[in-house]
């Protein structure tokens, strides 16, 4: 999706004229230039994939709404389009957070991901009880577990059903099941896969292409899709689904990596395996964290950091950022998950694993859109 420049910016290197002699734009930008100074991501990769961004409703607004319009085409739900925001009571709909969204990326004429339709987490326990309250997990008897599957199946189907019929005519993307395979490989043990073994992952994406627009893609989502043995096994896992007449269009890769982890080489191989089956690869939900795993230790404010970490995921996203412009003929989307470093779910991970002290900062902008060197290095 292409869009026409609002009005003329500062390029990079008009900036670098106009600097003192001795510093250049990179190591300026954090002090000097905000996301509303300087070009847009999303015009540097019109022609390779659309440029996206995870948002809450209260983003919309104020200047992270005007960093959204300005910076990326194509927005994604961080929290209020999962199961339990939107049917939290079986039958009982609730659209109005993810309505605010919708609205805002046709009045701003942005491509828009739904996330997600299908999840083992952020769903609520409704999906599994049985017809007298009890957890279905528990049954042991061979006909009513057979029953209690046709009724989650049911369930699945008029999840997706509703909410792919309310918004068909708007999203471009569908994550229809997220994260189906276990951190050390093989197919996840979710209530999901213990009631069903993978036939919810069949009724969903038979359910969503039925409802859903001619044009829209639908994906299967994963995080750690780079690493074995869980990218073969997902490989291996969609393509029984493809053989079974499932009706998959892409590969949705999450991203969420660090400053070492994973090598370009595992995440080029992951594309084009993936690629080999005849599918789209969309980055879904990238941020690279400034710590290994455990996060630990962690800097206890965002003063603390020092700008050689900011440098050092400059070279990450330029390394990343040329990779993914090599690949684009199998990449179509790009979306970081969040806008700024004033709001990621990472600082969340830091404090847990520090004694509740502790902040990441993920993005190429910072707390306070302030431009990073990160966004000098995948802007060329």
């Amino acid at each position: 999706m292409l869009k026409v420049l609002r009005k003329p910016m500062i390029t990079g290197l008009a900036l670098a004229l106009l600097l003192p002699a001795g510093l250049n734009s990179s190591a300026n930008a954090e002090d000097s230039l905000k996301a509303l100074d300087v070009d847009p991501i999303y015009e540097r990769y019109a022609d390779s994939f659309a440029i996206g961004a995870a948002v809450e409703p209260f983003q919309l607004e104020g200047e992270s709404g005007e960093v959204l319009k300005h910076h990326y085409n194509s927005i994604v739900a961080e929290n209020v389009m999962k199961p339990i925001s939107i049917q939290p009571e079986e039958g009982k709909f609730n659209f109005e957070e993810a309505d605010k969204i919708v609205k805002f990326a046709k009045e701003n004429n942005m491509e828009l991901r739904f996330h997600t339709l299908i999840w083992h987490s952020q769903v609520p326990e409704w999906f599994f009880l049985d017809e007298k309250g009890k957890p279905m997990v528990d049954e042991t008897d061979v006909k009513k577990r057979e029953k209690n599957k046709k009724i989650v199946l049911k369930r699945v189907e008029k999840h997706v059903k509703e909410i792919v019929k309310r918004y068909k005519n708007d999203i471009d993307s569908w994550d229809v099941v997220n994260e189906t395979i276990d951190d050390g490989g093989g197919l996840r043990e979710s209530q999901w896969y213990q009631l069903t073994g993978t036939d919810y992952i069949k009724v969903a994406f038979e359910t969503a292409r039925r409802f859903a627009g001619k044009d829209a893609k639908l994906y299967i989502n994963d995080y750690n899709t780079e690493v074995e043995p869980k990218r073969t096994d997902l490989y291996n896992l969609v393509k029984d689904l493809l053989a079974d007449g499932v009706p998959i269009d892409g590969v949705g890769h999450q991203g969420h990596i660090q400053l070492g982890w994973p090598s370009l080489q595992e995440t080029e191989d992951s594309i084009n395996m993936f690629a080999s089956l005849g599918l789209d690869n969309q980055i879904t939900e990238l941020d690279i964290s400034l710590y290994g795993w455990p996060p630990r230790p962690a800097y206890p404010t965002y003063e603390d950091i020092p700008e050689e970490r900011f440098q050092a995921q400059a070279e990450r996203y330029n390394d990343l950022f040329e990779l993914y412009e090599k690949l684009d003929d199998k990449i179509s989307s790009v979306t970081f998950w969040g806008i700024a470093d004033n709001h990621t779910w990472l600082n969340d991970r830091a404090e847990e694993y520090n004694d509740g002290v502790g902040v990441d900062a993920p993005f190429v902008f910072g707390r306070d859109y302030k431009v990073k060197p990160a966004y000098w290095a995948i802007m060329d």
